[in-house]
């Protein structure tokens, strides 16, 4: 019986050594780079976050939530009517990441990532979609895509910074109208295309026409210059012709032409060309 009872001893020394060890093992935590943690006894979260290491914690009756303190990304969808009431819903890309110091807030007021995203983030992400879009048309909000992203950011900043929320980045991934308003952009768009080219041909027909103008004016100039230079050479030709016969009336004298200008008048010898003697 003696021998029996002694053979109980390991199995019971090394059942006591499990639990010592399960105990021990279970009374200390490591938190990871990129992780908080939040430590909870009897289901109360205590002050203070855990951070990267290793955090003693009672055992038993204690547990530590382990936070994702990195980059988390989420595509929040949002509705809103622009300042000219019409319907504008957009899709954001929301790079963000929870601040350490805060998880413990964080855990006490929302408790997982999942209950983050949908009862603030997506949320606020509404709210801030619908003050950006009311400071403009949606035309406005669709040509200036980046000032209404601008307005989006800081609405969405302040709203979530007080959440212990930190926003890296947001992207607009999508941004869509109404069919009534497509149509009509569509519309604007083919008539702006038609007037542009009814201007550009208004201005085509007037290059064209001044153009002719001036190719008018040119030919013009050339007759006028022609006839005169024609009218010069015919009454060149006529004094000419009467020199000579009162050349060959008068005898041997070389004709003479009265020659004014600067105030004074000569009498010079009427130089022509002896073939217009064999002329006749």
């Amino acid at each position: 019986m003696k021998s029996q009872s002694l053979g109980w001893q390991p199995i019971a020394l090394g059942f006591l050594a499990l639990v010592v060890f399960t105990i021990a093992s279970s009374s200390f935590v490591i938190i990871n780079p990129g992780q908080a943690g939040v430590l909870s006894i009897l289901g109360k979260a205590q002050d203070g976050a855990l951070l990267e290491g290793v955090h003693f914690k009672p055992p038993v009756i204690s547990a530590v939530d382990v936070y994702d303190v990195t980059v988390q990304k989420f595509e929040v969808p949002a509705q809103s009517s622009t300042k000219d009431l019409q319907d504008l819903s957009a899709r954001f890309a929301i790079n963000f990441r929870l601040d350490p110091s805060e998880v413990v807030t964080i855990r006490r007021t929302q408790g997982t990532l999942a209950n983050i995203v949908a009862k603030i983030i997506a949320p606020q992400t509404q709210e801030s979609f619908k003050i950006a879009a009311a400071l403009r048309t949606v035309e406005e909000a669709i040509t200036k895509r980046q000032e209404l992203k601008n307005d989006f950011d800081e609405a969405l900043d302040t709203r979530l910074d007080k959440y212990g929320i930190i926003v890296l980045d947001t992207s607009v991934v999508d941004l869509e109208f109404s069919p009534e308003f497509a149509k009509a952009v569509e519309e604007k768009q083919i008539a702006e295309q038609r007037a542009r080219r009814a201007v550009y041909v208004a201005q085509e027909a007037e290059q064209t026409a001044q153009a002719e103008v001036n190719r008018a004016k040119g030919r013009a100039e050339a007759q006028r210059l022609l006839a005169e230079t024609l009218k010069a050479q015919g009454g060149q030709l006529v004094l000419q012709k009467e020199a000579i016969e009162a050349w060959r009336e008068g005898g041997a004298q070389m004709p003479r032409v009265l020659v004014t200008g600067g105030g004074s008048s000569a009498n010079v010898p009427f130089i022509f060309n002896t073939a217009d003697l064999t002329a006749d």
